[in-house]
């Protein structure tokens, strides 16, 4: 099957259809749920790895090292922006999870964080993997963009593979929001609306990533970096605190490294 087709595409548009397919890969993931009641703490916790070793690599391999190539050859200072867009990524993300409400996987209601409120624990639970999506929706729209600017470290086929990588992580996130659901006796069909409903933010997102650098080509570099600093905060903030959230186990470990490992593979391949 030919690609011409997407190429020829506006990269706005082509951001919108690759988080479309990740937010599709969200909803296949919670459509486990019509399969499983239950997943084993184990599996879940090396899914939660595996996805922590996807967004590491895809923070570096897709983000930071293009944002520092692309600095040093408009002629400034390589590290400038990819420092300052890095800290500022991580730092919205922060503001943000102590602003919106969200519970987190097995927390108790009592356990809720950001600002208090009355909403209903599945909801608390869908906004919780909704702050993991919203920097890796912007990830990859900011990669279309970066795309269309011409950089020889910035290219449609590399923005391609990290949509795959980001797809294939949100596979187990979407599992991560439906199977509690059901576990707690929501129906499957209720459950599975709840899952996907995660990912709706990533076309969103990316859409706004993609229109961002396109209209302010100049921010690129820093554009590129506050993506990788946000999908950091996610991975060590939830990802791994989670993934470990009971006694030790190597699996959690192991799922990192296969996840780095795979995220690696598709940006060396592809891009």
């Amino acid at each position: 099957m030919s690609f011409e087709w997407f190429l020829g595409l506006s990269p706005v548009v082509q951001a919108f259809f690759a988080t479309l397919f990740t937010w599709f890969l969200t909803a296949l993931g919670s459509g486990l749920v019509f399969v499983f009641k239950t997943v084993n703490r184990k599996v879940l916790n090396g899914m939660l790895g595996f996805a922590a070793g996807v967004m590491i690599a895809a923070s570096f391999w897709s983000l930071l090292a293009p944002a520092i190539d692309m600095a040093e050859q408009a002629g400034g200072t390589p590290w400038v922006p990819a420092a300052l867009g890095f800290l500022c990524g991580g730092g919205f993300l922060l503001a943000v999870d102590k602003l919106l409400p969200h519970l987190h996987i097995d927390a108790g209601q009592g356990k809720t964080e950001g600002i208090k409120t009355s909403w209903q624990r599945s909801v608390l639970l869908v906004l919780a993997i909704t702050l993991h999506n919203i920097p890796e929706g912007l990830a990859v729209g900011v990669a279309f963009g970066a795309a269309a600017a011409n950089f020889s470290s910035a290219t449609v086929a590399g923005a391609f593979a990290l949509a795959i990588g980001i797809g294939l992580q949100n596979f187990p996130e979407g599992a991560a929001v439906s199977i509690p659901l059901r576990r707690e006796g929501f129906s499957r069909t209720k459950s599975f609306l709840y899952g996907q409903a995660s990912g709706i933010v990533e076309p969103i997102a990316g859409v706004i990533g993609a229109i961002a650098v396109v209209s302010m080509q100049s921010i690129l570099p820093f554009a590129l970096a506050f993506a990788a600093g946000a999908m950091i905060y996610v991975v060590a903030e939830e990802l791994i605190p989670e993934a470990h959230s009971e006694r030790h186990s190597d699996i959690p470990t192991i799922g990192v490294m296969l996840g780095f490992t795979v995220m690696m593979i598709l940006d060396v391949a592809l891009g």
